[in-house]
């Protein structure tokens, strides 16, 4: 089918202030970055950081361009022929074209090696097209005032550019050290208001003899109940991971900001008090060992990304870049339960296992180690006996399946704060694929925001 006969599909065009105009749009760019999708997954990776499918001006684009992130998302080849067959099985191959069309797109391409600048282009024709219409809205508003309030008026015109803009900034993981700056400026505020080992080593000795390490390709569940100290545990091991050992690993924060987490960070390795950071009580020495601490861990390899409303599409082609780019050892995301893939499904349960399996796909793709924390339902709490098990992983009892690792962190003085196990901390191994399960006692140093073996 020709370009002109898929005419009928262009959205229709913006109206801007009363002149017939084509919206900002390049379709030889949309053409090119879906041909360069369907000759290589990494052109693919490349595109979906950049892109979404409503970032395409042909609606028949738009369709393509979900059913290769469908099969790509599925571990599926993504080529001219799945692709079409997935259209074919969606009821779609008639709104895209045909099957020729799909190799007129990819004929279009010498090369896949470009996508990633196709996409950029296809990303500024989209933010144009947002911009022009929110303009066209500005314009009514102002129109259509009706003796409302002007402050309202203005108010929601830059609530309108804001929209427009929100995506154009959205945040990007970074190295520590370039996190750091920001976060001491945070604290000094506060101040001013007053063995050879195979696999990613855990830090925790015990653990590590019983584990030989976090493997390639294996995906660990880390699980507890709120305020148990799972995200404290998960950055001890990031922090094992890339400042004592220098080996790469990143952590996606779906809860915490980056300066939160290297705060902590900063915390747990110059062993200064957290709240003493937090409410600016430091004292001299505090500031030196801040200060040595600083030097020590800024050149460590520790990606740190806070981004909201992040999609696994998103963190799976973030991996890859660092995996390319940083030889990538270890992925920590928390928490599973506060991801979301932004589609209609038929229940949370039904979300949180496809976002299980694709962890394991993704620490199997890049072979590392994936780190997935997860919150426990309230199981333990409604016993007498506190002490989790794999049962309580909240929402799916395909995160126990897929696992080959389940560690359930457990602190009895979370409980019972007179406790004779007061700062003592189980690490529950439940499940070892391959190897023995056992109870690995550490301390729990809460004013550190850190666990360390008990010899320590």
């Amino acid at each position: 089918m020709s370009i002109d006969e898929l005419e009928q599909g262009y959205r229709p065009a913006a109206n801007a202030g009363g002149f017939d105009r084509t919206p900002p749009q390049d379709v030889a760019a949309e053409q090119s970055v879906l041909g360069g999708m369907m000759i290589s997954k990494d052109a693919i990776a490349d595109v979906v950081e950049q892109l979404r499918g409503t970032d395409f001006y042909r609606p028949a684009h738009e369709v393509i361009y979900d059913a290769i992130l469908d099969l790509y998302g599925r571990g599926e080849p993504a080529d001219a022929v799945t692709v079409s067959a997935e259209l074919v099985k969606r009821g779609e191959m008639g709104r895209v074209g045909g099957a020729p069309y799909l190799h007129t797109l990819i004929s279009m391409v010498p090369t896949a090696a470009n996508a990633g600048y196709y996409a950029r282009i296809v990303r500024e024709r989209a933010v144009l097209r947002r911009l022009v219409e929110a303009g066209t809205r500005i314009v009514q508003l102002g129109y259509a005032t009706d003796g409302g309030d002007v402050d309202d008026i203005v108010n929601n015109a830059q609530a309108e550019v804001y929209a427009v803009t929100e995506r154009r900034t959205a945040e990007d993981y970074l190295r520590l050290g370039e996190v750091i700056g920001g976060t001491v400026d945070e604290i000094e505020a506060a101040g001013n208001r007053g063995e050879g080992m195979i696999g990613v080593p855990t830090g925790f000795a015990d653990l590590d003899r019983l584990t030989n390490g976090l493997h390639p390709g294996q995906m660990i569940v880390l699980a507890a109940r709120p305020a148990i100290g799972k995200s404290t545990l998960g950055l001890d091991i990031a922090r094992s991971a890339s400042i004592k050992h220098g080996q790469t690993s990143v952590v996606f924060s779906l809860e915490m900001s980056r300066n939160e987490i290297t705060m902590r960070l900063l915390s747990a390795e110059a062993r200064i008090h957290l709240q003493k950071m937090r409410n600016g009580s430091m004292g001299e020495d505090d500031w030196q060992k801040l200060a040595g601490t600083m030097g020590k861990i800024s050149e460590a390899p520790l990606f740190i990304d806070d981004s909201p409303n992040m999609s696994l599409m998103e963190i799976r082609a973030k991996c890859r870049r660092l995996k390319q780019k940083h030889d990538l050892k270890l992925v920590v995301i928390d928490y599973l339960q506060l991801m979301s893939s932004g589609k209609r499904v038929e229940s949370r349960q039904q979300e949180v296992s496809e976002f299980s399996r694709a962890l394991k796909l993704l620490a199997k793709e890049l072979e590392v180690p994936v780190i997935a924390i997860s919150q426990l339902n309230r199981g333990p709490e409604q016993r007498t006996d506190k002490r989790p098990a794999m049962s309580d992983l909240r929402e799916s009892g395909s995160i126990e399946q897929d696992a080959d690792m389940v560690i359930l962190l457990h602190r009895e003085d979370a409980y019972e704060r007179e406790s004779p196990r007061a700062g003592e901390a189980d690490l529950i191994v439940a499940k070892h694929r391959n190897g023995p399960t056992d109870v690995i006692t550490v301390a729990f140093q809460g004013h550190y925001s850190r666990f360390v073996d008990m010899a320590s």
